[in-house]
């Protein structure tokens, strides 16, 4: 349950405004909705950045108050302490590394990362970091595909992909991405599998001709069981 959703239900430009009462109330509903899924709930930026007990604290409310199964938090080894804290306090935890949206201004936008040797390292040791600190699995986001399978060779754990190229252990994309649901900016990795916004615009303004030239509601669509008015405003 990333916090992606501020972008792609709460309109905001970015991922940095959303807080953690945003995150779980929406994290409440798909677990309500998949009580069989394992559901990875996304601690939003300014939640665990401060300190080891902000981290611990914010962690444990959204396992609590959220009823997801693990956290995800963005950033390699400078948060590996925050990381170990959270595992010794029982809470499965899920790495973030590559692009990481909750500081994307530091990369100057959204932009591929590890195109470098020096970058391609840092985030292969980040990899490394989050592997010995206990996280179970690694998010890697938007590296070049030489960089993905790099990772994926260099941990045992699951490396999740999203823009990491075919290497990586599993494939993740953004729903509203790749059905097609916004317009707009679209991340040269995002395949779009159907084009729902043209269907919903298609749909609306269909209802809307129909409403107007008075073909909606048609009998189909009305009650039709006979009642008797007579007297009930004071008219026979």
């Amino acid at each position: 349950m990333g916090d992606s959703l501020g972008m792609t239900m709460l309109g905001y430009n970015g991922t940095t405004r959303v807080t953690m009462d945003e995150m779980i109330h929406h994290i409440k509903p798909v677990v309500k909705g998949a009580p069989h899924t394992f559901i990875v709930g996304d601690m939003p930026f300014g939640s665990y950045n401060a300190s080891i007990e902000q981290a611990v604290m914010n962690a444990s409310r959204m396992m609590k108050e959220g009823e997801c199964d693990s956290i995800k938090l963005e950033g390699g080894v400078e948060i590996i302490s925050q990381v170990e804290a959270i595992i010794r306090g029982g809470i499965p935890v899920m790495g973030h590394i590559g692009l990481t949206p909750q500081t994307v201004s530091q990369f100057g936008g959204f932009k591929v990362q590890g195109g470098t040797p020096e970058s391609a390292k840092k985030i292969i040791d980040d990899a490394i970091a989050l592997e010995k600190a206990g996280v179970f699995s690694i998010v890697v986001e938007c590296v070049p595909k030489g960089v993905g399978k790099a990772i994926t060779e260099a941990v045992k754990i699951p490396v999740l992909g999203i823009g990491a190229g075919p290497y990586v252990d599993c494939q993740v994309m953004v729903f509203q991405d790749m059905m097609g649901m916004y317009n707009g900016f679209k991340p040269k990795f995002v395949k779009q599998y159907a084009q729902i916004r043209q269907e919903m615009i298609q749909g609306l303004n269909q209802f809307h001709t129909e409403t107007i030239s008075g073909e909606f509601p048609s009998e189909e669509y009305c009650f039709n069981k006979e009642v008797t008015l007579n007297g009930i405003y004071g008219k026979e």
